[in-house]
């Protein structure tokens, strides 16, 4: 059975505090009608600091589109290999064992993706698959788990390495003055991630079932609008009370599972912001406490993205409180709107 092992994480050196967003939002939005609005709400996400691949004074530069396109790959090309290598060394495999990469961000674009100078630069067979994600945004590391865990179940001896990238701060625009995306300012931070499914053998989450489900009629509230000035982020006054549809769907598919979605040992979910986590423990009837790796990426990286499941998976490894047989659950949320879930049964050594 594929077997999801501890991620490997890797966060820019540039950080910025909350308190120095909050003044940054005073400074440049000083006669924004708004203003106290955005700030209570950047105050409230939970954030004590971000990290930025570039000083905050070169982020707030808008040099183009094409300037930043050539920042995305060379910062990629930089700090990705590193974190491959890690999560390769915590699942005992070396590139050539590598069957598939799934490679997940919306912050930049490439073409060829990423994956072909990886299999290029790191020794990846040249039969490797790849598999480039770019329009699922924060439920995109979510969906990586999901697909590897669909590739290893066709071919159980596969191993899969999926890749989140995640330079949300190449997404500001300066232009932008919605309350929406002043949060966003306040909230997203950069990071890169890292991990590998194994088809057989190893230790961390035994991948048992996935499942998707997408709210009708919602694709408009989490989007980006394309355009010369590269992409603008959208965000949707109603995104916050998501919960409350969603929920349903986490708790079908552990009853489709026999498992009782309350009572799981181990909860990995996206931390979009501090009412998602709260709302959860309400709906699911779940201790606010079974939230606390993905609080605490929250807390010390911001919203990564793509790479927020994998960070709290991460933290889990670290903690080591989770012991053979041990059922948990995966989720990712983002634009669609989207929910990408998986079920598994922790494994450990010898097992």
């Amino acid at each position: 059975m594929a077997v999801l092992c501890k991620p490997a994480i890797a966060v820019p050196e540039h950080v910025i505090t909350n308190e120095e967003t909050l003044e940054l939002a005073r400074r440049l939005h000083g006669d924004h009608p708004q203003l106290n609005l955005a700030l209570s709400l950047i105050k409230h996400t939970g954030v004590q600091k971000r990290h930025l691949i570039q000083p905050i004074d070169t982020v707030l530069k808008h040099p183009g589109l094409d300037a930043r396109s050539i920042v995305y790959e060379r910062e990629s090309k930089a700090r990705v290999p590193a974190v491959v290598l890690r999560a390769l060394e915590h699942a005992e495999l070396e590139p050539q064992q590598i069957d598939l990469i799934i490679y997940v961000s919306c912050s930049g674009f490439m073409m060829p993706s990423l994956t072909a100078w990886l299999i290029n630069t790191l020794g990846f067979r040249t039969d490797t698959r790849q598999l480039p994600i770019a329009q699922l945004g924060c439920a995109a590391g979510g969906a990586a788990v999901n697909r590897a865990h669909d590739f290893c179940t066709a071919y159980p001896d596969a191993n899969v390495l999926i890749v989140a990238c995640e330079f949300c701060s190449l997404c500001y625009q300066p232009t932008d003055l919605g309350i929406g995306s002043l949060l966003s300012n306040g909230l997203f931070g950069d990071g890169v991630a890292a991990a590998v499914v194994r088809g057989k053998r190893g230790t961390g989450m035994s991948l048992e079932r996935n499942s998707s489900y997408l709210i009708p009629h919602t694709e408009e509230w989490i989007s980006y609008a394309v355009r010369s000035t590269g992409f603008h982020f959208q965000l949707d006054k109603r995104v916050p009370g998501t919960m409350e549809p969603l929920s349903p769907a986490l708790r079908t598919v552990a009853e489709a599972h026999q498992w009782n979605v309350s009572k799981l040992d181990f909860y990995i979910i996206h931390a979009g912001g501090p009412r998602i986590l709260d709302d959860l423990s309400r709906f699911l009837d779940v201790p606010s406490e079974a939230f606390r790796f993905s609080r605490a990426t929250l807390t010390e990286y911001g919203n990564i993205a793509s790479a927020v499941v994998l960070d709290a998976l991460a933290r889990l490894f670290d903690e080591q409180t989770a012991v053979d047989g041990h059922h948990g659950m995966l989720a990712g949320f983002g634009p669609g709107i989207t929910a990408e879930m998986s079920l598994g049964t922790w494994t450990a050594p010898g097992s």
